[in-house]
């Protein structure tokens, strides 16, 4: 079991992390840790699209296709 940190080391360690003394350890990133990454931001997407184009209104939604549509019509394209 880990012992608990005292008031007095809790303090130098907080100035320490204040000055800049104290560094994190670099963490490695992994494929693993990409993909698990990468997972996640999937499963948030095919949430947070649907839920946010259920509560905008017909008007709105028809709004925001115009303007990209503009966008993508008006842009300087590079030929």
């Amino acid at each position: 079991m880990k012992k608990r940190e005292g008031e007095a080391q809790a303090a130098v360690r907080v100035m320490d992390t204040i000055a800049g003394k104290h560094e994190a350890p670099e963490l490695e990133i992994t494929a693993e840790m990409r993909a698990a990454a990468a997972a996640l931001g999937r499963i948030g997407g095919k949430i947070g699209g649907p839920a946010r184009a259920a509560k905008l209104s017909a008007r709105r939604r028809s709004e925001i296709a115009r303007n990209a549509a503009r966008s993508r019509w008006n842009s300087d394209r590079k030929s």
